[in-house]
Order: C-alpha cells, then structure tokens, then sequence
C-alpha cells in the first residue's frame, strides 16, 4: 500500500519563469526546469527466467522503432531539432518532440509557426470543408494519414504501407519474442498484435491482450493515442509502453473488478445516459513503468491506461486499466503534495494523501470504461459526434466522474485504504491546481482548465487574499455529482455545439490561476516529470 508522505517545501525563491510564445535560448534552460528528470532504473528481475528477461530486451528495441515512426507521424522533423546547438533548446524539443511546447500549444523556436491542428495526419493546407467533401469512407479511419495526389487530390493511406519498413522491423522483434516466450497467452498476443499491425486491424489482438493475464511483463504497443488530432479527434498516434507487473497490488486491486456493474449503475445521470454494460471480464493490473515511447513520452507523462478503446471489446469483454504505480508516486510526491504546501490552507494539508491520489487515479481510469459509446439519439459513437471536443471532454468526464466513484467507494467502505471522502476531494484539488499548468495546447489541459473553472463557480473552493484555498467539501461534493451527470449526458447526445460553447467558455486560465502558476514556479515545483531511462 502507498505509504502517506509528507515532505517541507523549500522556500528558496527562484528566477520568475517568462511565458511567451517563442523561447529565446537564455530561457530554454528555465523551460527544461519545469520537468523534473526521474531517472527509470533497471528493475529487479528476480524469479524472471532468462528467456523472460529477453523478451523484455526485444520490447524495448519495439518500443524504439514506435519511437521512430511517431517522429514521422508528428511533424516535429527530428532531423532538425537534433541539429540545435543550444543544449537547453534541443533538450526542451526533445522533450516536447518538436518546436511546439506541448503546454501552451505554441513554437518555442523561432522561425515555426502555430502547431497545425491536425499534427501530421492531414496535409498541412487542407481545409475542413475540402476533408468533409472527399468521398472516401476510409478518411474517418483512426489508422489512415489524409496525403494528396500528384493532381494535389486527397487520398488515404494506411498507417501500415506508410510506415511499412518501420512496422516490419517492430513484428519482427516481436516475431523474436513470441519463438522464445515460455506463455502460450503471450505467445497469441504477440502473434495477433503482428497481424494488427501489418493490417491495421486491432479487433483480435486486443482480445488477446485482455486474455493475456498470467504474465509478468507487458508490452502495451500501437497507434492509441487520440489527443494530436485536434482538427478532427479522429487520428491514433503510436505509442508504447514496457510494463513490468507489481503481483502484490494486482491481486488486491482485483476485487474492485466486480463493482463495475454497480458503478456504472449509480452513475449520477439518466438512465439513458448509462445504457453500455462493460464487460465482466474487465481487469486493474499494478506495473512499474520501465519505459515509454513515442505520443505517451512526449510533454506530460501518463499514470495509468483504460484500454482498449474499441467499443465492441469493451462490451464484450471489458476493459484494463494499468495504474503505473512507480510513476504515480513520482508525481505525488515530487509535485503533487508540494503543490498542496504551498497552495492549500494548511488545515486541508491532513488530507493530502498518497493513497488517495492512488484510488482517484484508479478510478479515474475505471470511468474511461463507463458511460456510453454510442449516442442515445442516432448521431453514432460519441467519437464521430463530438468530433475535436471528444478527447477533451472524454478526460474531464474520467476525471469527475472518477473522482465520484472514488467518494462513493470510500463512503461504502469497498477501499481498504483508510480514507475519507475530504481526503480523495483534497488531494483531487491539489493535483488540479498543479495540472492546470499543462495549459491550453492539448486536450488534457483544457479538461483540467474546464474543471478548475467549472468547481470554482460553483463554490467547491475559494481562492483567499492571501493565495491560499479553502475547500467547501458539501459544494465540492454536489458540484461533482452535478458535472459529472452533464458530461454524461453530453456524450450520451453527442451534443457538439454546447459541448464546444461549454468548454470555451470554460477553458480560459483565470487571472488567480495564473497567480497559483507563479507562485509555483517561485517555490520550484515542477509541471511534470522527463524520464531518464537506465538500460
């Protein structure tokens, strides 16, 4: 169990950090400073066979070439940051994979312009009324690139012919790992994820993954992550990720698999509103992240993962969500927990708890899998209805809602941990305040903005004169139970125009948070974390 830490904040003022659009070479060093380096160390393969500790090698080499191919995908040209000569410049583009920042959505060097809205997916000088009038049926594919004809006509193609000899070298490591794996369950995965890959049709291997519960080790690998298609919200980017499994945690977290019915049945909407039944089959695992790759390592890092996405796997057979425990307790204790130091008032500084940030986070995860898929009303999956404003409201709704079944867990007595419904609400308002700083340029960032601004009006905490917050834990209560019933209902009706009238009234950085943001760059803390990984 995640141990409650609490730590003195250093009071130490430093150099107050300039936001602009463009980032002269004298502040990239200051740019890089607001992620903090975690240095990923070898893990501890004890009872791990020779074979399996091979297996884990070929991974990781997998994981490289995703790292490649999703330096094609996004149009970050390596070629050119690797050509920097300034070492704080080039290490703040490889952090952010490319001259844009990935917290304000804005080029750091000079001579780029805005970041296009459609990444690499789409060519950079196609409007939207040209995409909604080519015929093509496999444009809306979240697998195929939008490229132009000789003639300058638009046409698809697949993920897998444009990255073809990249594809092939990763099926053949884990063509390699699959001969010498000793687990017929990893040995289908690995198989079935090397025709998904060659085919781009992912329907088989993610059965597989799911199927795939009796090993130590995992390779989480493919185009899944959606949020650098912000023209259309349709695109996947590569990404992936070599996971090695905590047993322990594992098995306590597996209870929990059983209240998925009862949680999506209390969710605090129309019944409507809650019509998907996620399968039973659906698992929580615990990992130590040992590396990541491509969209997942770029920017902000992750903790956890609910996949798959793909509606009809979920209903057949669930969901996984993968908590990645040793980066969790980087970020609460690095970040987190400081960020309550200095911005909470210190009669909620009690209720900063690391086992707290754990089961918000668990069940954040959770709610990915909860809800619905499909639209009550005929306009089809909540994806292809809310369109660019999907990504950003599918993370605010696993966000409350999670932070919703967390209280209600608490209140039934279901989490072993000893905490309270003022704990989890607490240290969710902590996290929020340090992850707003992710600022307006990704999807992420608005749902964090969105959420700040949405709890705030709604008095579940007040900004004093002194800097500090107050919570009003009755208000934070409701406001959480109300928003998370009008995200539901939302992507149940697929409603896009109040959908983008809601979060663009609700996603602008108010002029206290932009206060909160200096005082904690004054005080040093961190906006994230860049990984160091020890082969």
């Amino acid at each position: 169990m995640i141990m409650k830490r609490f730590f003195i904040v250093a009071m130490a003022l430093s150099a107050i950090l300039v936001s602009c659009n463009q980032t002269p070479k004298g502040q990239a060093s200051r740019e890089v400073g607001q992620y903090d380096v975690v240095t990923i160390t070898p893990p501890d393969l004890t009872g791990i066979t020779d074979n399996g500790k091979e297996v884990l090698n070929l991974y990781r080499f997998a994981a490289d070439e995703i790292d490649n191919i999703y330096w094609d995908q996004y149009p970050g040209d390596r070629d050119a940051m690797n050509a920097i000569t300034d070492p704080s410049l080039k290490e703040y583009a490889m952090i952010n994979y490319g001259p844009w920042d990935r917290l304000t959505g804005q080029p750091f060097i000079d001579g780029y312009g805005p970041r296009p809205a459609g990444a690499g997916f789409y060519p950079a000088d196609m409007t939207r009324e040209e995409f909604e009038a080519f015929g093509d049926t496999l444009k809306n594919s979240p697998y195929t690139l939008i490229r132009r004809t000789e003639d300058g006509k638009l046409k698809t193609v697949w993920f897998h012919d444009e990255y073809k000899d990249r594809i092939e070298k990763i099926c053949n490591y884990l063509q390699a790992a699959a001969d010498i794996t000793i687990k017929p369950s990893v040995r289908n995965y690995l198989l079935k994820k090397i025709d998904a890959l060659r085919t781009d049709n992912y329907y088989e291997s993610e059965l597989a993954w799911l199927d795939m519960v009796d090993s130590k080790m995992d390779l989480v690998i493919g185009p899944n992550e959606g949020s650098d298609d912000q023209l259309f919200g349709i695109k996947k980017a590569y990404s992936a990720f070599v996971l090695l499994k905590d047993l322990e945690m594992t098995d306590m977290l597996q209870k929990y698999v059983a209240y998925l019915p009862e949680l999506q049945k209390d969710l605090p909407c129309d019944d409507a509103y809650k019509t998907f039944r996620p399968g039973v089959e659906s698992d929580i695992f615990a990992y130590k992240a040992l590396y990541y790759a491509g969209q997942v390592n770029a920017g902000v890092k992750v903790i956890a993962i609910n996949l798959p996405t793909d509606p009809k796997v979920q209903e057949e057979k669930g969901t996984r969500t993968i908590l990645l425990r040793n980066i969790m307790e980087e970020k609460f204790n690095r970040i987190v927990h400081p960020t309550g130091v200095v911005l909470l008032e210190s009669d909620y500084l009690p209720h900063l708890d690391a086992d707290a940030f754990f089961w918000n986070i668990a069940c954040r995860e959770v709610a990915h899998g909860l809800g619905v898929k499909e639209t009550v009303n005929g306009k089809g999956t909540v994806e292809a209805a809310l369109g660019n404003e999907a990504a950003v409201w599918e993370r605010a709704k696993a966000n409350i809602v999670g932070l919703y079944l967390a209280c209600e867990l608490i209140d039934k007595h279901a989490i072993s941990a000893l905490l309270t419904r003022e704990d989890a609400i607490t240290t969710f308002i902590a996290n929020l305040l340090r992850s707003e700083r992710f600022g307006e340029g990704s999807p992420l960032g608005r749902a964090n903005i969105m959420m700040y601004n949405y709890l705030s009006k709604n008095g579940a905490f007040h900004r004093n004169e002194n800097g500090k917050y107050s919570i009003n834990f009755d208000k934070a209560t409701q406001a959480i139970r109300d928003f998370a019933g009008l995200i539901l209902k939302v992507q149940a009706t697929g409603d896009y125009e109040y959908a983008s009238a809601f979060e663009k009234e609700y996603s602008t950085l108010s002029p206290a948070f932009k206060a909160d943001q200096m005082n904690l760059h004054l005080e040093h803390i961190p906006v994230d974390l860049t990984f160091n990984f020890k082969k």
